[in-house]
């Protein structure tokens, strides 16, 4: 808020449902005020709200006029996640009195809002000219503290200014925290001069706490000078004022938020108390799981090691039937493309064990006279010309001459359209065909999503794939074309585009024989492109062990999808599982079961194949401090071990903590699992819609770590540390 709250006469009584910061649903009766708008929240409406109790609030809320931008939700969805975080982590506090404090909200209802308790005091725009050189010194230093509690949550606010910090005589009161990133996040343009740091109004590097710290450099100025400066430095006139002293020498007046003092050293400066460096705190529940995690970890090395898996100190061989690569023991190495078993006994010869020359653009080339391993019926299948099909759109198979063609361009564009009959289908089964891609090209990396019925795989799978089109895998040094130009529009209209559209997309359907529901063609910086095939069969197929999990023995990677609903014991998730009728269930997700039974071994007993446990729906656990610490950040631009690393651990142990061991039952059997915190929707479906569009976050981190235990991303810079 930038003024004090006009007195309104309220409208009449309402009823208002909310949910706690602890997400605890609460009914009030309410009385409205007008609406306002407000400076730097474009779209959000303000009000004041009489709750029954006599209670003044402030209700900030998305009006439906306002959803037509995408990104208003998602600035509102982060505004609260960040007052929720500082609510659970301060709000017992006393020094928690320097933030607006969080009533409650609710992402879900028509009209999206967040509910602040009314703050107390003036602006410092209004009352700078009253105060003495002890508040300004007091105001200063609480500025400090609250920098240093942004920063132990990993939040920058961003808006600290004369008119979005409050004075009550006793306490400053930053603003809501609406324009408030994660640390690290990329900087979003926000702000202008003085108050907001070059770096933040520009929109370039990353946020850091110490952009904070340039705004209370400049408030302590305006505050001492009565003038503000013109934010391009160190005013030329710092001097004259003998209490900005300590400021000076720290370095806080510096452009470069690297070269100013971090809140921790100005507060030491100031001679101002660190309260969480004295406080005991609260037990971290999740610590013994993070624990359990590292000795998992460290048993299934152990096991690695002992069953003969690669004798030497960094590198073992994975995988069975398509899966088989070399790659390094830790799940968080980057792979270097290698020959596989596969290659070895079809290719002949052992590779060559000096290091590759840097990578060509390469030459095209014929089709391979070797075989690839057909992943429906797991048999190699021959190159041959004579079993070319299309495909036309009632299904029918349409032999395909290209005998008499002689043109390179035509004869490479039919080739890429067309598909190769396999010759394997025996009697009574289902015939069936590969892309001719599939056939010509690198390495295939089959991947199948598994989970019960309405784990939302299909959902997973299309938000996935939308990250993909939309050129999320660039950034890695990716490239990435359709294994099949018609299946994969096909896919994009009927699955992709749907969900983006804000629809819910139907249940996969029972199959009689496991078919991929698309392909792609991914390349790494020159290299043959390799497909990539995903697989999405209902959870029915899954959960049983028939002839239709057949392909199963061969598929190279796993994404173990989790639904929240059935495994985690959280009473804030009850409401939901009896509105979908989905009990909780110790045991595990049957189909996770049956896979891992089926599925081969290695000599030390572990899955060879990589795989990840993909955490989805995890929107409906958002605010919970593990969940937020990644959900509410995007994914770095480049592979980061460290992160990988911290993010599998952090969500075993929340896992761990609020789940039976038999959801863990991936993690444990494979020899090489990541997990992650992802959501494919953002929001539970009304009806057949998401009434505010499907929001996916994090969609490709399973999809990445895959990648890169597979080989497929390129090698990691040389400065990257090993996890």
């Amino acid at each position: 808020m930038t003024e004090a709250e006009a007195p309104q006469r309220p409208g009449p009584q309402e009823e208002l449902e909310f949910r706690t910061h602890l997400e605890e649903p609460i009914r009030f009766s309410v009385r409205y005020g007008e609406d306002r708008r407000l400076p730097g929240r474009p779209g959000v409406l303000a009000r004041q709200v009489t709750l029954s109790t006599g209670w003044q609030a402030l209700q900030f809320r998305l009006p439906l006029s306002a959803q037509g931008d995408p990104r208003a939700y998602g600035m509102l969805e982060r505004e609260v996640s960040a007052a929720v975080a500082l609510e659970r982590r301060y709000g017992a506090e006393k020094f928690g009195e320097v933030f607006t404090r969080v009533i409650g909200f609710d992402l879900d209802c028509a009209e999206p809002f967040v509910l602040y308790r009314t703050p107390g005091g003036t602006s410092l725009a209004e009352c700078r000219d009253r105060l003495g050189g002890d508040e300004q010194q007091h105001i200063i230093a609480q500025l400090a503290l609250a920098v240093r509690l942004l920063s132990e949550v990993e939040l920058v606010h961003r808006a600290i200014a004369p008119d979005t910090v409050r004075w009550d005589g006793t306490h400053v009161r930053l603003c809501e925290p609406y324009a408030a990133l994660r640390t690290g996040e990329s900087r979003e343009v926000f702000g202008a001069a003085p108050w907001a740091s070059p770096e933040q109004r520009a929109g370039r590097g990353a946020a850091d706490t110490r952009d904070d710290l340039w705004s209370v450099a400049r408030l302590g100025y305006y505050l001492l000078s009565g003038h503000p400066d013109r934010g391009e430095g160190t005013p030329e006139d710092l001097g004259d004022y003998r209490r900005l002293a300590a400021l000076e020498q720290s370095g806080l007046f510096a452009t470069e938020a690297a070269a100013r003092p971090s809140p921790v050293e100005l507060m030491r400066l100031l001679h101002v108390p660190d309260p969480l460096a004295t406080s005991v705190g609260t037990a971290d529940p999740l610590s013994s799981g993070r624990a359990e995690y590292d000795a998992q970890l460290a048993r299934k090395r152990e096991v690695s090691r002992a069953s003969g898996q690669g004798e030497g100190p960094s590198r073992t061989t994975y995988g069975t039937q398509a899966g088989s690569y070399d790659g390094p023991r830790n799940p968080y190495d980057v792979v270097p493309p290698k020959r596989s078993l596969r290659d070895r006994f079809f290719g002949g010869g052992d590779p060559d064990p000096t290091p590759p020359p840097p990578p060509v653009a390469p030459e095209p080339l014929p089709p391979p006279t070797r075989g690839r391993m057909c992943p429906h019926c797991l048999v190699p299948v021959e190159y041959d010309e004579r079993l070319l099909v299309t495909i036309d759109a009632k299904g029918n198979r349409i032999p395909l001459d290209l005998s008499g063609e002689h043109r390179p361009g035509h004869r490479e564009d039919a080739l890429r359209k067309a598909y190769h009959l396999c010759p394997h289908a025996g009697k009574g089964e289902e015939a069936h065909e590969l892309p001719v891609p599939y056939l010509t090209n690198g390495e295939p990396l089959s991947i199948a999503l598994v989970g019960s019925s309405s784990v939302g795989k299909t959902h997973l799978l299309a938000a996935m794939l939308g990250e993909v089109e939309l050129g999320g895998l660039e950034p890695y040094g990716l490239k990435c074309l359709p294994l099949n130009p018609e299946a994969h529009r096909t896919y994009l209209r009927e699955r992709v585009q749907s969900l983006q559209q804000g629809r819910q997309l139907g249940r996969t359907g029972q199959q009689t024989f496991a078919r991929f529901a698309d392909g792609l063609l991914v390349s790494a910086r020159g290299t043959l492109p390799r497909p990539v095939v995903f697989f999405d069969l209902a959870g029915e197929d899954l959960a049983q062990d028939g002839e239709v999990a057949r392909f199963l023995m061969g598929v190279d990677a796993f994404v173990f999808v989790l639904d929240p609903l059935r495994a985690l014991r959280m009473p804030s998730l009850d409401p939901v599982r009896e509105q979908n009728g989905l009990p909780r269930r110790d045991l595990g997700d049957e189909a996770f079961t049956t896979v891992l039974n089926r599925i081969p071994r290695q000599n030390g007993g572990l899955v060879g194949a990589p795989a990840t446990i993909a955490v989805n729906k995890s929107d409906l656990v958002r605010f919970e401090p593990a969940v937020d610490r990644w959900l509410g950040r995007a994914l770095p631009r480049r592979l980061d071990r460290e992160a990988l690393r911290a993010e599998s651990r952090d969500a075993y142990a929340f896992l761990a903590h609020h789940a039976s061991p038999a959801w863990l039952k991936p993690f444990d059997d494979c020899a090489r699992c990541t997990l992650h915190f992802v959501a494919a929707t953002g929001g539970e479906a009304k009806g057949d819609r998401f009434p505010h569009g499907a929001r996916s976050r994090r969609v490709l981190a399973p999809l990445l770590s895959i990648f890169a235990m597979c080989g497929l991303l390129p090698e990691a810079e040389p400065s990257e540390g090993r996890a």
